[in-house]
């Protein structure tokens, strides 16, 4: 077997390792179904704390998906072991995301070209000012050409990541003035990774990129399952793991 570093938080199984390229669901269950639906002869390389990670082949290229949990704390660990430890160059979060405009529906892709946050993460970079997290353009302009190739209806620009999943806007009125005003500055939709994703590949001097599928509507009060949220995104999948391949020789 090859000599993989054990971190923390991953702790390599196999000797096929991680692909240039890992696909990053927050849910461990739909990490398992890109690996079963998607990949050729996948291998569970990583379980610590349950959280799944698969190596497999699709379209003849090593790629890998393993889950972030949720968060910004949670995507920042992972991404920084991945980045650093594992040999990864690319990774694309495929989440759900709450949309927040009006032409914004269920099951449309949003790719976040940047990602506003109400997060403290770049505290850590000790920079003056603020930090504006921006996706790989190479990255980004690959997503868009595989939603055409594939018919998706897709979103760019920017979303918001938040790190509060239950703010004010659930309960009272006055909490909705955030979403409006985020929705005046036309961001498309709320998650919470993006950001710290974003601001980890531009430290390490890697690639990170956001798709999400858009699970519910903010404002309009609808949304998906969560059998839904699990194995119904496949369109986004499809685009990711597209990325992936066009990706392998850069």
């Amino acid at each position: 077997m090859a000599n993989f570093p054990s971190t923390p938080h991953i702790n390599v199984q196999d000797e096929i390792g991680f692909g240039k390229t890992v696909l990053m669901p927050g849910d461990p269950l739909r990490s398992k179904f890109i690996a079963e639906n998607f990949l050729e002869n996948p291998v569970l390389v990583n379980n610590v704390r349950g959280v799944h990670g698969y190596t497999g082949y699709y379209k003849g290229v090593k790629v890998s998906v393993m889950a972030s949990g949720m968060g910004m704390p949670a995507i920042g660990i992972y991404s920084h072991e991945l980045f650093n430890f594992f040999g990864v160059e690319n990774i694309i979060r495929v989440g759900s995301a709450g949309s927040i405009q009006d032409h914004i529906n269920l099951y449309d892709i949003v790719i976040a070209q940047g990602a506003c946050t109400d997060s403290a993460w770049q505290n850590q970079f000790h920079m003056p000012g603020t930090f504006a997290p921006i996706a790989s353009w190479e990255l980004l302009s690959e997503a868009v050409k595989a939603c055409e190739a594939n018919g998706a209806t897709y979103h760019v620009g920017n979303v918001n990541s938040s790190d509060v999943f239950y703010g004010d806007h659930k309960d009272v009125p006055e909490g909705l003035d955030s979403v409006y005003g985020l929705k005046k500055m036309g961001v498309m939709a709320l998650e919470m990774e993006a950001a710290a994703l974003y601001m980890n590949a531009a430290r390490y001097g890697k690639r990170g990129l956001c798709i999400c599928t858009i699970s519910d509507h903010v404002l309009k009060g609808v949304e998906t399952t969560a059998a839904e949220r699990q194995t119904a995104f496949t369109a986004m999948m499809q685009v990711a793991l597209d990325v992936a391949v066009a990706m392998e020789n850069r």
